[in-house]
Order: C-alpha cells, then structure tokens, then sequence
C-alpha cells in the first residue's frame, strides 16, 4: 500500500473575470467547474479556458484553494 498524500486531488477552478466584476449587474454569479490534477506534474496552480456561462463566453479559469 502506498503511504502519504494521494497524487491526485481535486481542484476548483473559478472564472477570473466574474471574480473581477464582484456584485455588478453584468455578471450575477461566479462560475466554477470541479476537476482533478496531479499533484507531481502539475506541481503549480491550474489555468484553463471554459465556457462562463455567466459572462456568456469562454474565460480564463484558475485553480482556487479550498
């Protein structure tokens, strides 16, 4: 059996832009999207581009901490 931390974990990833426009009447809520990494390759925060569906349009998402 393996002993320590799992490698992978799972991450929350959270559109920047909605983060940016906090309580404005354009964006009424933030997107977020579950995923999983790998501890050993991706040692550094995940970046990735996903639809926002508050803003209407694919965004950068980065990884949050829990």
């Amino acid at each position: 059996m393996a002993k320590g931390k799992d490698v992978r974990i799972r991450v929350i990833l959270e559109c920047i832009s909605c983060v940016r426009k906090g309580a404005n009447e354009e964006s009424t809520g933030i997107s977020r999207y579950s995923t999983q990494k790998n501890r050993h390759n991706t040692p550094g925060q995940l970046e990735f581009k996903n639809f926002c569906p508050y803003c209407r349009k694919h965004t950068t998402h980065h990884e949050i901490k829990k």
